[in-house]
């Protein structure tokens, strides 16, 4: 087989596992909704408090840090994934194979990209009959979809790293709650121009903030220079960052093999 037709045979097993065990996507669909709707439910009348951005309601700012808090979190599956092929000696059969090894590495990650693409659309979706208003329309929807893709591959490539250099699924686990303390750091649940002090300085400081931001320009504000660079450019960028961690971990556990 060509590594093509490897790497798309790779990618189908990787999603069609998504497919057939919704136990490792629910939580990752479920939580971020139910936070959107708590946190509607709790500050609807923050949206009068002096700074808060221009919004209709507070579901439409709570759309971005749901759609960002499933999508790291459900990228963590794909890489719990591998950790389990690694265990199970999955791995070692597929090494042993005449079989390209950057296929399997890129299979795991393409059935990430097509689940965090599918969860930006899901949420919007959901809470679309709930009063969720875009104001960028169409296009600010597929550009939301784009930078779901692009993240989940991010997140993905780095929790594959780790994947692969620790071959263990409860150390892969174990990161979640690291990727909570950045999603709270950040601006994803109130905005930063009504944040003070170190808070503030994190939120700044935290990548999360400015991809939240990016997503929440397009749902409540235009589609413009600034908005692309942070829903697509950056986790393209980072993309670009953590995918050679993770082909190096490979190599690394390829040689090890």
């Amino acid at each position: 087989m060509s590594t093509l037709a490897q790497t798309r045979a790779m990618s189908q097993r990787s999603v069609l596992a998504l497919v057939r065990q919704p136990a490792l996507v629910i939580p990752s669909a479920v939580f971020p909704l139910f936070f959107a709707a708590l946190g509607t439910s709790s500050f609807s009348r923050a949206v009068n408090i002096p700074g808060f951005p221009e919004v209709d309601s507070f579901l439409d700012f709570a759309l971005a840090g749901a759609v960002v808090q499933g999508i790291l979190f459900g990228s963590i599956t794909s890489a719990t994934a591998l950790a389990t092929d690694i265990e199970t000696g999955f791995f070692d059969r597929l090494l042993a194979a005449p079989t390209q090894r950057t296929a399997i590495l890129i299979g795991r990650l393409a059935g990430a990209m097509a689940y965090g693409f599918a969860q930006t659309l899901f949420f919007v979706a959901v809470l679309v009959p709930f009063g969720l208003r875009i104001t960028t329309g169409a296009v600010g929807l597929m550009l939301m979809a784009i930078g779901g893709l692009l993240t989940a591959l991010a997140v993905a490539a780095l929790m594959s790293t780790m994947a692969l250099r620790t071959g263990s699924s409860e150390a892969v686990q174990g990161s979640f709650p690291l990727l909570f303390v950045l999603l709270f750091f950040s601006s994803a649940f109130f905005p930063r121009e009504t944040m003070s002090g170190a808070y503030r300085r994190i939120a700044d400081w935290n990548p999360v903030s400015h991809l939240v931001e990016g997503f929440r320009s397009l749902t409540i504000g235009e589609v413009n220079a600034t908005s692309i660079a942070q829903v697509v450019v950056l986790p393209a960028a980072l993309a670009v960052v953590t995918i050679t961690g993770a082909l190096a971990a490979l190599a690394a556990r390829t040689r090890r093999g």
